[in-house]
């Protein structure tokens, strides 16, 4: 994903450097700040889960290999998620890692044509009735692959994203547009059999709440364009469907400012300047939401 930000990293950088007064104000408050270290300590901890509820974790690792160097396995087997779903993988074959066959019997791998590049995976302690990578009625299946899984439970539907990137200079725009199309199409055919559970690089920021700089980086950076906010919006709160998509983490941290996505250009990471891009949103009245702590 860094790579495509460059136009949400100049925005960000110009805001910081031509409007140091207002930067002040920003929310850097210590229930906003995040960790800065780039590596995963050895020892992590995690809250012990609540009996009878389902882990379900989505993260962006920017490519599995780079990703093992910088301490995956600790968070693989601290976080000890039963649904681990994790997006451009960038493999070009399924991996074999011990650390996840002897984790996860059931592996899925969603792999792209191009060398490198994206890749979707979800792996579960559970087997799926059924596992679908395609997204109905889009006219191009090569733009497809490396980017959605869904599998059906007997009880819902789990799907995972790696969505579409608007690109530099808002050039894949339309290729967003399309896709954007065919799946509030298919998200909606699926709720009408049963729950669903939609996660993983969501690759949009809903609300300004959403990134550091808002102002700067509207509808000049991919992510944070009036055409994706409603499109988003609109896959949420669809005027056809009865109930709404509630985005679990913005539920419970109302007024917090977390970033899943930090540039590797002008110390983001650093100084806090991140975008909420990796999501979990599921139907309001049909998805019992665990406490915050156990998420």
């Amino acid at each position: 994903m860094p790579p495509k930000r460059k136009n949400a990293e100049d925005a960000d950088e110009k805001a910081k450097t031509t409007k140091t007064k207002k930067a002040k104000t920003d929310p850097t408050t210590p229930e906003n700040t995040q960790p800065t270290n780039k590596v995963l300590p050895v020892t992590i901890t995690f809250p012990q889960k609540t009996p009878g509820t389902l882990r379900i974790a989505t993260w962006n690792i920017c490519g599995l290999a780079a990703s093992s160097k910088k301490g995956f396995k600790n968070y693989v087997e601290a976080e000890d998620a039963d649904i681990l779903v994790l997006t451009e993988t960038k493999v070009n074959n399924e991996p074999v890692d011990p650390a996840l066959v002897n984790r996860y019997p059931y592996r899925y791998w969603s792999i792209a044509d191009k060398k490198g590049y994206s890749g979707t995976a979800i792996l579960s302690k559970f087997k799926p009735l059924n596992v679908n990578m395609a997204l109905p009625g889009h006219p191009d299946p090569s733009e497809v692959k490396g980017r959605i899984i869904t599998l059906e439970f007997e009880t819902c539907y789990l799907i995972g994203t790696y969505v579409v990137n608007a690109g530099q200079g808002l050039k894949t725009l339309d290729a967003k547009k399309e896709w954007n199309t065919h799946f509030d199409t298919y998200i909606r055919d699926l709720d009408k059999r049963k729950p669903v559970i939609w996660t993983g690089d969501l690759n949009v920021a809903p609300t300004e709440m959403d990134l550091r700089n808002a102002k700067s980086n509207w509808n000049k950076s991919p992510g944070y364009t009036e055409v994706e906010t409603t499109a988003f919006n609109n896959i949420l709160n669809s005027p056809d469907a009865p109930e709404r998509f509630v985005d679990i983490w913005r539920q419970m941290h109302p007024d917090l400012r977390h970033y899943t996505y930090f540039s590797y250009r002008f110390n983001c990471r650093q100084n806090g300047t991140g975008w909420r891009l990796d999501m979990c949103k599921v139907y309001s009245s049909k998805v019992d939401i665990a406490p915050p702590d156990t998420l």
